[in-house]
């Protein structure tokens, strides 16, 4: 049989001539995740989100993060009584978890600032407030106080003036709210503005209470106010002059308060340290 012929410049390739080649199946298998029956979820986006275990162990070994809250009191006038009563400004969530609930103003902490400066700009971002002193209360860090992460939060709180009150931002998501009428807050917030109100009832007997509240010059009668604002009771005006003027750090300033329709009444003034505490440490 005749032998085609090889074009010039071409040449017969055979078998032995060609690499060998091993060719590898790889099979890829790619499996949708379905949570079982009874694993949790979360919510994110309007949709829920499950976790597999894997995810939840990484989230159980990170470490906690540390956020940053405020709880800062003011007096303002009831609605109904004309009554100063004590009031606390909120802030609406805008996202996941509690959204659309209210909350303690606050955020997180940064790297590059110390605890009382993220509580100071974390305040002053969300309502406007630039309390002279802010001083730590407490360190709140429940298990299972956000069910997305172990958070730990240090709070910080303050008595502001009605004039420095009214410095404060409002908008829809920025609001005052009495103290004693608050319903259900954000995380484990209701329980730290109870905790707050407990502390300030406590600490009634310092007379910088009053300072706080209501500034530099006040008359007894108004002292006598914020006590039963604070402790949602009233009191016995006798008693309560007696017991108030027997208070070292509170004493006579010789002028009266004018502008009424009575017998001007005598301003007193506060003479102690300024803070809530009777030793006036706040850890920075």
């Amino acid at each position: 049989m005749a032998r085609a012929a090889v074009p010039h410049g071409s040449r017969n390739i055979s078998h032995s001539d060609m690499p060998a080649v091993e060719l590898v199946l790889v099979k890829l298998t790619i499996t949708l995740y379905t949570a079982p029956a009874g694993r949790t979820s979360a919510t994110k986006g309007g949709g829920k989100m499950y976790y597999s275990s894997a995810n939840v162990s990484e989230r159980q070994a990170a470490p906690p993060s540390l956020a940053i809250s405020t709880v800062i009191f003011a007096l303002r006038p009831s609605a109904t009584s004309g009554r100063p009563t004590l009031w606390l400004p909120l802030v609406r969530r805008i996202r996941e978890p509690f959204k659309g609930l209210w909350a303690l103003p606050g955020g997180p902490l940064s790297h590059d600032e110390s605890l009382q400066d993220a509580a100071a700009r974390n305040l002053r971002e969300t309502t406007g407030l630039a309390p002279r002193y802010l001083e730590q209360l407490y360190a709140f860090g429940g298990l299972h106080r956000s069910p997305t992460q172990r958070v730990v939060s240090i709070v910080y709180w303050a008595l502001v003036q009605p004039t420095e009150a009214a410095l404060a931002d409002e908008s829809e998501n920025v609001r005052w709210f009495r103290a004693d009428r608050l319903g259900d807050l954000a995380f484990d917030h209701t329980a730290i503005v109870d905790y707050a109100l407990g502390r300030l009832r406590n600490k009634l007997a310092y007379g910088s209470v009053a300072y706080h509240l209501l500034g530099e010059y006040f008359t007894l009668a108004q002292v006598r106010e914020v006590y039963e604002a604070v402790l949602d009771r009233e009191l016995d005006p006798a008693n309560f002059r007696r017991q108030l003027k027997s208070t070292p750090e509170i004493e006579e300033t010789g002028e009266y308060l004018q502008g009424g329709k009575h017998r001007p009444p005598r301003l007193y003034r506060y003479t102690g340290r300024p803070g809530l505490d009777p030793d006036n440490r706040s850890t920075p």
